[in-house]
């Protein structure tokens, strides 16, 4: 038995498994920011396209549509004051409260005369109403070319709207205040777009330095009263088309006195006509 060879220990094999670490880097984050990219880039062609299919005043009320309106309430803290909230009159810096009462702009400003500014909120209306009219006369095919003749300013007053008469085209006929049919179709248009709007109006009319080359004893004598004639006549074309009485504020008419074209007072598109939307007080 001594003589028997030694039998041998058997092999112990060890198998190591090690993980897959390169699959963690190809998991779901890239799809996010792939997601991410793809939607930015369609923003970006969106805005590209707007720009191209839209004209400055179609950009200039999308641009009032987003426009924020920031109000401060009467219980306001001051924190978006530039001392952030801190006082300098209170002991431990904290304001409770400001000592303005009901709805300010967060920002006001002043006019150049010192008149206090308009609401961010009414001035974004007037632009509105302004865009509105814009639209309104460029779908309206017999109302296309009157469109050079229509004129918007933004005053501290408030939206001002002349229509103003051309070599070619005259809303009333010379020396008369019977309105041309195509001047009453533009004013309704006006008083579409306005007739949601609280805003009070003013009418005023303007005539250019031509003088009266005979008195009518039945109608205007002088420009003085055919401006007042035809701000009355451009007042009840606003109210056939449905704006009521109690918007209108002041109705004036000022001949000669504030014409368009200084350097030559008989210019025709000295004759015009006023409509003023007022800013709420």
């Amino acid at each position: 038995m001594s003589n028997m060879p030694p039998i041998p220990e058997p092999e112990i094999i060890v198998r190591k498994v090690r993980p897959k670490g390169h699959a963690a880097h190809h998991g779901g984050a890239w799809k996010v920011a792939y997601a991410d990219f793809v939607t930015a880039m369609m923003a970006f062609f969106l805005m590209l396209w707007l720009l191209g299919a839209t004209n400055e005043d179609q950009r200039k009320g999308i641009a009032d549509y987003f426009a924020p309106t920031v109000l401060v309430s009467d219980r306001s803290g001051g924190s978006n004051g530039v001392l952030a909230g801190r006082s300098i009159e209170e002991p431990d810096g904290v304001a409770p409260y400001s000592q303005r009462a009901g709805l300010t702009p967060s920002a006001p400003f002043q006019s150049a005369s010192g008149a206090r500014a308009p609401r961010p909120a009414d001035d974004g209306q007037l632009r509105k109403v302004e865009s509105e009219i814009r639209s309104r006369m460029a779908r309206d095919p017999g109302l296309k070319d009157l469109a050079p003749m229509v004129r918007f300013t933004h005053t501290p007053e408030g939206l001002r709207i002349e229509l103003i008469d051309s070599q070619d085209y005259s809303m009333f006929p010379s020396g008369t205040a019977i309105m041309d049919p195509r001047a009453a179709r533009l004013l309704a248009i006006v008083a579409d777009a306005i007739r949601d709007v609280p805003n009070r109006l003013a009418v005023r009319g303007h005539t250019d330095s031509v003088p009266f080359s005979a008195v009518d004893t039945l109608g205007p004598a002088n420009n003085w009263t055919l401006s007042a004639a035809r701000a009355e006549a451009t007042r009840q074309a606003l109210a056939r088309a449905g704006i009521p009485e109690s918007r209108f504020a002041r109705l004036e008419g000022v001949a000669d006195t504030e014409p368009f074209i200084a350097d030559n007072p008989l210019d025709p598109r000295n004759r015009r006509m006023s409509v003023m939307l007022l800013r709420s007080s």
